[in-house]
């Protein structure tokens, strides 16, 4: 498949196949239980992610359970999937926490979130052995949402994004149009810019047109499927304004509760899996794809100054601190954080080796 093929596709944001071409024909074909979830992504990386954690659970349950993957507007917008998924018009959606932020701004902390010196593996650390599904099943149940949901896939640091010019520092973002989504867009304002929120397929179109001067979406892979290089050649890495984010995967709870427990288990265990499968699989890509945007269409990749980081910091501080005196149950999810981020970061900032010169002892 060429670029182009997979750029009309992000843009149009139009299902690449229907369910049943995504799900394993003989598997399609059984009597078993199915859970058709829809996904929010049109085409690309990201479908193909949610593609193979469906493969995964197809494949332990021998074809007894069938996970049918429906792609972006199969059935509601995705700003409508979560309400679909707590009526029963959809058993399960594929997307990020941020997508939802509206109801509850502590829903980004399970995604795009202050970064407390932590990875997306440290965060996800956090959902599986600090407490922090618990924390996600509580605000489900404060919203009185009707699901359940699993956090997969930890995605390494999204870059700054595209733009006309390199920045060097943060007064040159001031009063830029600028996309991105979640609390990021609330720290991006505290910065100075003028922030637009937009779904992936439509951020090429409109940086094209100027109705946006900059723009972010997660990776490379994501970035030069949708054609950025073809709007900006200046490319910046690095970033705090979402540096740790994951999947969510939730499902209607009256059908959880419906499935046998061998079933719920292979769910839950291949979400696991689909940490390791995603990280290894997609760094992989991302660095090829960082490798075609430099030498095959010309893009000057920087990574985001220090200063320009630090004044993130500073304006996350304004941002988190300021909704927590608001909202009390947002502040005890972040506590709740800071202890695991103090605790696990502590350790390994004092064991990890620094890895950037070893590095640069075989390529620098």
């Amino acid at each position: 498949m060429t670029n182009s093929i997979n750029r009309r596709k992000f843009l149009r944001g139009s299902a690449v196949a229907g369910a049943a071409a995504l799900a394993t024909p003989a598997l399609a074909e059984s009597h078993g239980t199915t859970i058709k979830m829809q996904a929010a992504w049109g085409g690309g990386i990201f479908l193909e992610n949610a593609q193979s954690f469906a493969a995964r659970v197809n494949e332990m349950s021998g074809g007894s359970l069938t996970i049918e993957v429906l792609s972006v507007d199969a059935v509601v917008k995705t700003s409508q999937m979560q309400d679909a998924v707590h009526r029963g018009v959809l058993d399960a959606a594929h997307y990020v926490s941020a997508y939802w932020y509206g109801k509850s701004k502590s829903a980004s902390l399970f995604g795009t979130g202050p970064c407390f010196g932590w990875s997306s593996q440290e965060m996800l650390g956090w959902i599986h052995a600090g407490g922090g599904q618990e924390l996600f099943d509580e605000l489900m149940g404060e919203l009185r949402l009707n699901v359940v949901s699993f956090f997969n896939s930890p995605m390494p640091a999204q870059p700054l994004g595209w733009f006309q010019q390199q920045i060097t520092d943060a007064e040159q973002i001031k009063g830029l149009k600028y996309r991105t989504v979640g609390l990021a867009a609330d720290v991006m304002l505290e910065m100075g810019m003028s922030v637009v929120q937009l779904p992936g397929g439509e951020i090429q179109p409109a940086m094209k047109s100027g109705l946006i001067d900059a723009a972010e979406f997660n990776n490379p892979t994501s970035d030069r499927d949708f054609g950025m290089q073809d709007v900006s050649k200046e490319y910046m890495l690095a970033s705090y304004h979402q540096s740790q984010e994951c999947f969510e995967v939730t499902i209607n709870k009256d059908k959880w509760n419906s499935l046998s427990d061998e079933h719920k288990a292979i769910i839950k265990n291949a979400s696991m899996a689909e940490n390791s499968g995603f990280y290894w699989g997609n760094t992989k890509r991302y660095s090829d794809d960082l490798i075609k945007l430099q030498e095959a269409d010309g893009v000057k990749v920087h990574r985001t100054p220090d200063s320009v980081m630090q004044a993130q910091l500073v304006a996350w501080d304004v941002v988190a601190n300021r909704i927590a005196e608001e909202d009390p149950f947002f502040a005890k999810v972040m506590e709740s954080q800071k202890v695991y981020a103090k605790e696990v970061m502590g350790y390994l900032n004092l064991n990890q080796p620094n890895y950037q010169m070893a590095y640069d002892h075989y390529f620098g």
